[in-house]
């Protein structure tokens, strides 16, 4: 089951969202991830490091994904 991500704005970019979930420690290690072809948005190999996410997507990195989800009307 994946776990959900809600984007507050309209989109999070690929590199955030990885350390946001915990995926990753850093910004860096976001972007090795990605330059490693370990990265698969909605079943297709990722290369944009900074690639803008929407919800309604699907985040792969090992066998963890995100499915990132609009954050509720009203919240902060």
């Amino acid at each position: 089951m994946a776990m959900q991500f809600a984007v507050r704005g309209e989109y999070i970019q690929l590199d955030q969202l990885l350390k946001a979930v915990g995926l990753v420690d850093s910004g860096g290690a976001a972007h090795a991830a990605v330059d490693a072809g370990r990265v698969k948005v909605d079943g297709v190999l990722e290369t944009r490091k900074r690639a803008k996410l929407r919800p309604g997507q699907r985040v792969r990195l090992g066998g963890e994904e995100i499915e990132l989800v609009a954050t509720a009307a009203g919240s902060a």
